[in-house]
């Protein structure tokens, strides 16, 4: 399958990229080049692959939500960079 100049600027343009006619020529190569490769998944034989949503067949690996000691103001407030009243300074973004 051989893209075409007109599908190549087709997308640059739902992309809002503004191509050279050069780079038209080159992405139209490279697109080319990438959905041969992509059609040779085709040949394979998948009617004994049960679908699947995740390549890994991990589930939850998360821990368990446990409550634990809160970290005490001064310690939470070791590393700030900036700190008013015990509290976190940060920088103002409403008037």
């Amino acid at each position: 399958m051989a893209i075409t100049e007109d599908e190549v600027r087709y997308v640059a343009h739902l992309s809002r990229l503004a191509l050279s006619d050069d780079e038209v020529d080159t992405f139209g190569r490279q697109l080319d080049h990438i959905i041969s490769y992509v059609e040779k998944l085709n040949e394979l034989d998948t009617s004994d692959v049960e679908p699947m949503i995740h390549a890994s067949d991990q589930m939850n690996v998360f821990r368990e939500d446990r409550a634990g000691e809160s970290l005490r103001r001064k310690e939470s407030l070791q590393n700030a960079p900036e700190k008013a009243e015990g509290c976190f300074k940060v920088p103002r973004i409403l008037d």
